[in-house]
């Protein structure tokens, strides 16, 4: 993908040095990045752990940085919601792109009076979706990205099941297909916790788990106890319950009704707390962090 980006941009006619792709592993590339004098600023999307040490190295040359880790988003859904609104919204934010996205929303957190009833309808929904190449039409998930990734995967369902003693309601099983690659089930764990560590750590697969709580304020009590603060999702027919969240969740972007994964490429891009440093990605924030703001005055 970064590949055709590149050759993309140099066939649409930008000029030579403006644009330029480099290929390689992080620890080499970026360290040189990291350790050049040439280098005025660094955006830099990965891990917690990898995003501090970018932060550390920036402060050191005194250049200006910009940081998006990830996270653990929430979708809350209450019971006043639309079910089919809010089965939509949880399968395509936490299985689409196989999960693979850091605003995919991997905890789902609903309240009692539609608890069952949710749970029932997105496990009829995850058994309709293939799972397949995903160049092949009718294909729903593809595979993950490779081997390492589908470790992880396949791990977290472990500790899920075996560790954190949640329930697993549907999928985590590695899959075989025509086409070889990387497939795995989509996984759905329920009676969990916020808590346990399937829902503290970000996975980064099709792995998601539902968390039962009494009420509104529990709910959103819930979504913000976790260290990222990246997307965070509200499914309700309530404009007070929408409004409050809207302001009261601890995210730098928030969705109502709508999937936390997937936002417009004008809109600004960030969270806070370990999901983001610095300015925000996309628009006008993109384009001010890329360059110098300049005051200067004449006199006539």
């Amino acid at each position: 993908c970064a590949w055709a980006l590149a050759d993309m941009i140099h066939r649409a006619g930008a000029p030579a040095g403006v644009f330029n792709l480099v290929m390689g592993r992080g620890s080499v590339v970026g360290e040189a990045m990291l350790a050049s004098a040439d280098i005025d600023a660094v955006t830099f999307t990965g891990s917690v752990p990898t995003g501090r040490l970018v932060a550390a190295r920036c402060a050191e040359m005194m250049r200006k940085v910009q940081l998006e880790m990830g996270g653990k988003n929430p979708l809350v859904v209450l019971d006043d919601a639309d079910l089919d609104t809010a089965v939509r919204c949880a399968v395509n934010g936490a299985y689409f792109s196989t999960g693979q996205r850091c605003t995919a929303s991997s905890r789902l957190i609903v309240t009692e009076g539609i608890h069952t009833h949710f749970v029932a309808a997105l496990i009829e929904a995850l058994r309709a979706l293939r799972v397949d190449d995903a160049r092949r039409s009718g294909t729903d998930i593809g595979p993950v990205v490779d081997q390492t990734q589908l470790d992880q995967d396949l791990s977290y369902v472990a500790i899920g099941r075996d560790q954190d003693g949640a329930h697993l309601a549907f999928g985590g099983e590695r899959l075989n297909r025509d086409t070889p690659g990387f497939y795995l089930a989509p996984a759905l764990f329920t009676e969990t916790t916020n808590q346990m560590r399937i829902n503290q750590d970000e996975v980064f697969g099709p792995v998601a788990s539902v968390i039962r709580v009494r009420d509104y304020d529990e709910a959103l009590a819930a979504a913000n106890d976790t260290p990222f603060g990246l997307t965070s999702g509200i499914c309700t027919t309530s404009l007070k319950h929408a409004t409050h969240f809207k302001r009261h969740a601890q995210a730098g972007m928030v969705m109502v009704n709508l999937p936390t994964a997937g936002v417009d490429p004008h809109v600004p891009f960030g969270g806070r707390k370990g999901s983001s440093l610095g300015p925000r990605e996309q628009g006008h924030y993109a384009q001010e962090f890329f360059t110098q703001i300049k005051t200067a005055y004449t006199l006539a």
